[in-house]
């Protein structure tokens, strides 16, 4: 069966991918909206990690409604959560029998309830798999530094192909870079290097 993962080169995506590969033949799928070419950094790390790659082009009018919410709100929760369901919606229109993502039990951001999952199942006869839902943050770590190599830093030092930096650049672009720091608290991200 054939799954697309939506994948940014981080240790969570790429987690998944590995827990999956067993069951499906999985494509590491990137979400982009054409803003910037960090999509290559994912592209990059799914060659390293050894999984066939596709960029899912996305809205550019979904990225600056996101980027609209974000400044509305001070914060990034709406903005990156509207952005991970419209890609949802996206790769699950392709002609995949399972679209999956990397999201954790603990994740703030983004999410997918029961009731969305199923939505996306049953529009687009699709399954909807989150093999991370049932971990927490420390047993993904755990998991990972068995299987995984991983640079992590602040997240505008890691490079990466998340929706994070897209919405960043749109920021930075229309505010200056310096207003970053007014919407972004400072968190780590993580990007693959090799797979053990």
């Amino acid at each position: 069966m054939e799954l697309g993962l939506l994948y940014s080169g981080g240790k969570d995506s790429t987690l998944a991918a590995l827990l999956l590969e067993e069951f499906y033949d999985v494509t590491l799928v990137t979400a982009h909206f054409g803003i910037s070419d960090d999509w290559k950094h994912a592209h990059e790390t799914a060659e390293t990690v050894g999984f066939p790659f596709d960029r899912l082009e996305c809205d550019p009018d979904v990225a600056h409604e996101a980027v609209d919410l974000i400044r509305e709100d001070g914060f990034p929760r709406n903005g990156i959560q509207l952005v991970h369901e419209h890609a949802l919606e996206r790769l699950a229109a392709r002609e995949f029998d399972a679209i999956a993502d990397g999201t954790r039990r603990d994740d703030r951001v983004p999410t997918v309830s029961r009731a969305q999952a199923q939505s996306l199942e049953d529009r687009h006869d699709i399954d909807y798999i989150a093999p991370l839902s049932g971990f927490g943050r420390s047993a993904v770590d755990r998991l990972v530094e068995t299987r995984l190599d991983v640079t992590a830093g602040p997240s505008e030092e890691i490079d990466r192909a998340d929706y994070e930096a897209e919405l960043r650049a749109l920021i930075a672009a229309k505010e200056g870079p310096e207003a970053i720091a007014e919407y972004f608290p400072d968190h780590d991200q993580t990007s693959v290097t090799n797979v053990r």
